[in-house]
Order: structure tokens, then C-alpha cells, then sequence
């Protein structure tokens, strides 16, 4: 492969469509202020650079982004580019990682207002990110160790699992389809409204209203930690270890738990005919 090392790079689409190529410890900035400096760009390595110009990866096919930083002035950094591997890098700047097919991304700091957006086959482990919104109207998405903090998160999601995680964000997986999350902690007010087919197993969850909204809903071996006016409208089955603070009007299928403080059943707008245990020794365990 070639080698492009210790340089600077400021004009418009300065390294634009090269190919087999290792960019090495290059800095990209300068008074020109060029954008698009990557693009269309197939096989190349970059490893030990640092971005502050706009648009830098759009376009990329089979790409690897290593020990890199991207600093807030670098926006939507990657976008329509397929195939990549992200690592130990450090992404700022509105817009990151945007219709983008097949990425891994892995020990990274992100801080991206609008991360990931309609990406698809996005795996994602042992990072942390800050993002408002991240993954809207993404599909198929791994995710493991993550320490996450944000707000309209994960919203129009299709087939995601994660695993080990901290989330702490508010109006998370709202009409998200397909979701697994396990063995993690969600702190979200109005968590996960409209959604369907929706799983939690072994997390601990906390905030008002929760739970609203879903249908084919599956709690498994969970927590719920000040979390009020729970369920309202949803088909649940849910098994939950500890104190529910309050259930309201869920619409359909099985809600157990070792305690509810209160249970709601006024004002439905649709029948609700949910089966709710508040006593540990009537719960099939």
C-alpha cells in the first residue's frame, strides 16, 4: 500500500478517491479550509491523524479510522461510506456516522449531537457517547459496553440488541421495533412509547411513566425504580423483581411483581384487562 505520512492537508477534496493508501499521523486543517478531503476514497487506512475541516469521510468503501481525533469544527465527518472499522478514535462535531452500511466501532469517544442516523449493520463496543439524538431510523445495530448519555435516543430503531450498558437518556426506543437490551441500566423518562416487540432482560430501569403505548412488551427478571403510571395501554409480560410504584390501565396480558404501590384502573380509554400480581408468593418463578 502506499504510504502518505506526516503531512498537512487544508485545500478541497485534497486526498480525494485515493486507493490502497495508509494516511499516517497527517493533520487536516489549515486557512483554506477545505471540505471533503477523503471522499471516495477505497481501501485506505487512516491511523494517528487529527480533522478539523468539514465532511472529511463521505463516500469511503472499505475503510479504517484508528487512533484519530475529529474535533467539534469536523461536521457530519462520515457519511454514505460502507465497510469501515473505527478504533480508539475520538469523534466530535454535529452529524457524525450518517447513512453509513456496515461499520464497527470500537474503544471510541463520541460526542455527536445527530449520531448515526439511517445507518444500517452498525456494531458498536466498549465506548462512550454523547448524542440528543442517536440512531434515529437506524436498523440493525450490536451494542456492548456502552456509556451512553442523551436524549431522544434510539427513536424509529429496527432490530437492535444491547448489552451491558448505561443508558441514560429520556423518551429512548420510542416506536422502535424489534429491541433487545440486556443486563444493562436505562434511566429514561417516558421509556419507550409506541414500540413493539420490545424485550428487557435483567435491567434496571428508572423514571415517570415507562412502558407506555407497546405492544408484544416482555420484561424479564427486571427492576423498576421510581417508576410511576407504568404500562399504561400496553400487552406486557413482566416479571419484576421489587417495588413497582404504580401500574395503570395496561391493556393487555400479565404484570408480576413482588410489590406495586398503586394500581390504576380508572379513565381507559380502551379495555384493560392486563392480570396484575403484587405478591411474590403468587409469581410463577
Amino acid at each position: 500500500m502506499e504510504l502518505i505520512e506526516n503531512k498537512t492537508f487544508d485545500r478541497e477534496r485534497a486526498l480525494y478517491n485515493i486507493q490502497d493508501t495508509v494516511v499516517r499521523a497527517c493533520t487536516f486543517a489549515g486557512p483554506a479550509d477545505g471540505e471533503s478531503v477523503l471522499k471516495e476514497t477505497r481501501n485506505v487506512v487512516i491511523d494517528g491523524c487529527t480533522f478539523s475541516l468539514r465532511y472529511p469521510v463521505w463516500h469511503a468503501k472499505k475503510y479504517e479510522l484508528r487512533n484519530s481525533k475529529l474535533d467539534e469544527i469536523t461536521r457530519a465527518s462520515l457519511w454514505y461510506s460502507d465497510d469501515g472499522l473505527i478504533e480508539n478514535t475520538e469523534i466530535s462535531g454535529v452529524k457524525a456516522l450518517r447513512e453509513c452500511r456496515n461499520t464497527v466501532i470500537r474503544n471510541c469517544r463520541i460526542e455527536s449531537p445527530e449520531f448515526g442516523w439511517k445507518t444500517t449493520d452498525t456494531k458498536i463496543s466498549d465506548s462512550s457517547i454523547v448524542s440528543e439524538y442517536i440512531f434515529l431510523d437506524a436498523s440493525d445495530i450490536e451494542i456492548d459496553n456502552i456509556d451512553f448519555n442523551g436524549k431522544y435516543s434510539f427513536q424509529y430503531v429496527r432490530n437492535l440488541v444491547i448489552r451491558n450498558s448505561e443508558l441514560d437518556t429520556k423518551d429512548a426506543f420510542w416506536h422502535a421495533k424489534n429491541v433487545t437490551v440486556m443486563d444493562s441500566v436505562i434511566k429514561s423518562e417516558y421509556l419507550a412509547w409506541f414500540s413493539e416487540g420490545l424485550t428487557l432482560v435483567r435491567c434496571k430501569i428508572t423514571g415517570t411513566q415507562p412502558l407506555c403505548y407497546c405492544k408484544d412488551l416482555k420484561l424479564i427478571d427486571c427492576e423498576m425504580t421510581d417508576c410511576d403510571l407504568s404500562f399504561e395501554y400496553s400487552d406486557v409480560e413482566a416479571d419484576i423483581r421489587g417495588h413497582i410504584d404504580s401500574v395503570k390501565n395496561p391493556r393487555s396480558g400479565r404484570i408480576c411483581a413482588d410489590s406495586i404501590g398503586e394500581i390504576i384502573k380508572e379513565d381507559s380509554i380502551m379495555e384493560s384487562n392486563a392480570v396484575i400480581i403484587a405478591d411474590t408468593r403468587l409469581c410463577e418463578r
